[in-house]
């Protein structure tokens, strides 16, 4: 018979939602039906059961948080405590990747995706759940969060506080959040595989040929365009470049190496604005023939005002616009 996944009734979140849905993905419960309820006798009678029974055993496949004294981790590099998301993502989460990839779970880009995936999506939801917020309650925020992250999406897939629905028509609710917040880890997790990990192999490329670039060895040129500053942080910490010895600028072309060029400066942290070292502030806000006149480097196209970026119409151009930059 069918295995049957049980979690409560009533008023959902996204971490139940996406529980349920990594759940289906593994060869043990695929196919499983869903009871949402908050009767014990019922829930007894589930093979696995999450966010709801105030017990954590995956041995039983009892996957709850809300228990006192609950203090789970995904490991202990890790602080945020798990939600029901966390929880299955922690004992399925490489299975789960390996299917969506259609590779065996020893393979090692599943491990580094399924590391990845849990600090790129997963801890923030079980942030979400567990009331973590990601600033000290001392600061103030510049600027009030979006509504339109995941969380707020599957909260919204519940009726308004003025709308009546029948407990089906509810049930109907939680399975249609369920299949969005699956199909947007799907996504990620294919957007990890097919893009951001092969990015790696061009940065490693580029870090070993930068002493040809520049002198110092401060500056590296990528053959295409990709995602660099993740990997390049990882890769400087994993070779010791630190210091003096960090990267400042990346060089790499909008298109075709044939054709314009960009160069950007290395910010102090993948999701900053604070360049390592910025683009010389007389060049900023300049474009075309007046900045290459006041830079004294031909086809410059433009340097943006905040001193963070700029491009040239060739790579020498770029290439010679990092030279300074270094030097100045």
């Amino acid at each position: 018979m069918p295995k049957v996944i049980g979690t409560h009734s009533g008023h959902f979140h996204c971490d139940e939602a996406l529980a349920v849905w990594m759940l289906k993905q593994t060869k043990e419960f695929n196919g499983a039906s869903l009871v949402r309820t908050r009767d014990s006798e019922k829930l007894a009678e589930c093979n696995v059961v999450v966010d709801v029974g105030g017990v954590y055993d995956p041995a039983e496949h009892k996957y709850d948080h809300h228990q006192r004294g609950f203090a789970e981790t995904f490991d202990d590099k890790h602080a945020t405590k798990l939600s029901s998301a966390g929880l299955v993502y922690k004992h399925f989460g490489r299975e789960v990747i390996a299917n969506l990839l259609h590779k065996a779970e020893t393979a090692e880009d599943v491990e580094t995706i399924y590391q990845k995936t849990y600090n790129d999506f997963v801890e923030s939801l079980d942030a979400n759940d567990n009331g973590i917020s990601a600033y000290p309650n001392t600061l103030t925020p510049l600027f009030k969060e979006s509504p339109t992250s995941l969380a707020n999406r599957v909260a919204q897939k519940n009726p308004s506080w003025n709308q009546k629905l029948t407990d089906p028509e509810v049930d109907e609710q939680f399975v249609s959040a369920s299949d969005m917040a699956g199909s947007e880890l799907a996504a990620f997790v294919a957007g990890m595989a097919n893009a951001w990990l092969p990015a790696r192999s061009l940065v490693v490329d580029a870090l070993e040929k930068r002493d040809q670039v520049h002198s110092s060895g401060r500056v590296i040129a990528l053959e295409r365009a990709c995602p660099w500053k993740e990997h390049l942080m990882d890769l400087e910490k994993e070779r010791g470049l630190e210091g003096d010895k960090s990267i400042l600028y990346v060089l790499y072309p909008e298109s075709a190496p044939e054709g314009n060029w960009r160069i950007q400066c290395v910010p102090t942290r993948p999701q900053g604005f604070e360049n390592r070292k910025s683009l010389p502030e007389s060049w900023r806000g300049y474009r075309d023939q007046e900045l290459s006149q006041i830079s004294a480097i031909n086809d410059c196209i433009f340097v943006h005002a905040g001193g963070f970026i700029g491009g040239n119409k060739s790579r020498h151009g770029a290439y010679e616009m990092a030279r300074l930059a270094v030097e100045m």
